[in-house]
């Protein structure tokens, strides 16, 4: 029996595009142990996940470098076939290195590198070599010491309660809007936000998001009585369920985007400074991207998001309602 511990320590849209390794390591080996190693508050995802064995929790914010000395002591002990690190930093590169595992996978440019047994390449875009442009392709390349390389999809199990703990929201049609993010420049301006709502009279909407985002959210719901805000009530795999029976979910380039990936929801995706083709657009079957139509030789200001418009302008965030209301086709 086979032995793989998959690692991604960032941010919760990276965790649930790294759910595409653990999905094509199962179908090509179905009675293999697969686990995977998170920064602590992303382990909700993995709640009764069908064939993930253990979720190893890395507490970044207590004492750092101890506890991550106990995981590789940990890890160490499992005696794994394979480790597979989609991270690029030193700390999950320590866990790498010292996991002794039999093989070892991992991105070129990620600290130590030069002591995994197998190195691949990271590139934003399409590889010529493989005709691949989205990070689950990049991530699902490291997986090529074991099994043929194939296209994939991230993937997540809400459960029965998850989608029982929903089902009151759910008697009407409704759609989602999820309108922060972590970044200025990837978020959709408030106002185009409202335009939405207003032009969505005759439908239910409810707005997603994390404990942070709720006070955005109450000023957007403000004055809308078909707008209900469950920003801060619902987990992430509540979230995954609720817009998986959506008519349509709108996000910005940010972690709910990737949660309709992986449970093939309807999309409608709003890129604002950055651009799909780096390769984190959406995946689902039912899935469109809006972008400003503006000529913008500013855009794409950079690989991620930013503080504030480096221009003072952001035109990119000047989206049209008609983009936003037309159906995916």
């Amino acid at each position: 029996m086979k032995k793989f511990l998959v690692i991604q320590t960032a941010f919760i849209g990276d965790v649930i595009l790294a759910t595409a390794v653990p999905e094509h390591l199962h179908r090509r080996f179905p009675n293999a142990q697969i686990d995977i190693m998170l920064r602590a508050g992303n382990e909700g995802l993995f709640n009764d996940h069908p064939f993930i064995r253990k979720v190893f929790v890395w507490n970044k914010k207590s004492s750092k470098y101890r506890n991550l000395l106990q995981l590789i002591q940990t890890i160490r002990a499992e005696h794994y076939d394979g480790v597979i690190n989609l991270q690029r930093h030193t700390a999950s590169a320590l866990v790498t290195v010292f996991s002794g595992a039999k093989k070892t996978s991992g991105f070129n440019s990620s600290a130590l590198s030069i002591f995994f047994s197998h190195r691949f390449k990271h590139i934003l875009g399409k590889r010529s070599d493989f005709h691949f442009s989205h990070e689950v392709d990049r991530c699902l390349e490291l997986t090529i010491p074991w099994l043929p390389l194939e296209k994939g999809r991230p993937a997540l199990y809400p459960s029965a309660n998850d989608f029982s703990a929903i089902s009151s929201y759910t008697a009407k049609p409704f759609l989602t809007i999820s309108p922060s993010s972590v970044w200025f420049t990837k978020q959709t301006p408030a106002d185009v936000w409202r335009q939405l709502i207003v032009a969505c009279a005759d439908k239910q909407i409810y707005l997603l998001g994390g404990p942070i985002d709720v006070e955005l959210c109450d000023s957007l719901a403000r004055d809308f009585g078909h707008v209900q805000v469950l920003a801060g009530k619902l987990t992430l795999l509540q979230s995954a369920a609720l817009m998986k029976q959506a008519a349509m979910n709108y996000t910005n380039d940010s972690a709910p985007l990737h949660l309709c990936s992986a449970v093939n929801a309807p999309v409608i995706a709003v890129f604002c400074s950055t651009i799909p083709e780096f390769g984190f657009g959406p995946l689902s079957d039912q899935a469109k991207v809006v972008q400003s139509r503006l000529e913008l030789p500013c855009k794409p200001c950079g690989n991620h998001g930013r503080t504030a418009c480096p221009k003072g302008h952001f035109d990119c965030g000047k989206i049209l309602l008609t983009d936003l209301i037309s159906a995916p086709e």
